[in-house]
């Protein structure tokens, strides 16, 4: 049962906000993946008109952010967020800002990091598998993205309270 409070950590779970495809699949695709690959269930959340080709090639749920807002807030291990779409919902930032404080789950953040969180996180990068690679790149050109611009890490801000036994996937750069 979803609704179990153990359920969410005997199951790593990792949800993300975003503006849109694109913007999910440049920032953190590559991490998504091999979230995906390590046994996570990843889930992705934008506004409701969007292409979910992308998110099928990484292998990641998407979701309709206006009609599944609860399921930001609904304690997963892990939460990302973009920048742009921090100002898209006063509740969304409080809920993140919150999380934060309770320090019960990994927070990340790509973009320019939001003043709430201002000594909260720390830089960190995701190093992307070869694999995560090659299924970012054509997650990348069925966005609309340029697959050239794949990069070998992702760039976030983190409070990374905890990691799986198998090690941390989120490097600290400072």
């Amino acid at each position: 049962d979803d609704a179990h409070p153990l359920h969410a950590r005997l199951s790593y779970e990792l949800s993300v906000v975003a503006v849109d495809p694109l913007d999910a699949v440049r920032a953190a695709g590559g991490w998504m993946f091999d979230r995906v690959r390590a046994g996570w269930k990843v889930k992705v959340l934008v506004p409701q008109r969007y292409d979910s080709r992308p998110f099928d090639i990484l292998g990641v749920r998407a979701c309709a952010l206006e009609t599944n807002f609860d399921l930001v807030t609904a304690d997963p291990a892990a939460l990302a967020v973009s920048a742009q779409a921090w100002g898209m919902d006063a509740r969304m930032r409080r809920d993140v800002v919150r999380a934060v404080e309770r320090r019960a789950i990994e927070v990340s953040v790509w973009g320019s990091q939001p003043s709430e969180m201002a000594g909260r996180v720390e830089p960190v990068q995701h190093r992307l598998s070869p694999a995560a690679r090659a299924f970012k790149a054509h997650a990348m050109a069925a966005a609309g993205g340029d697959p050239a611009t794949v990069t070998a890490t992702e760039e976030f801000h983190s409070c990374a309270l905890w990691y799986p036994s198998d090690g941390p996937d989120l490097i600290s750069v400072s």
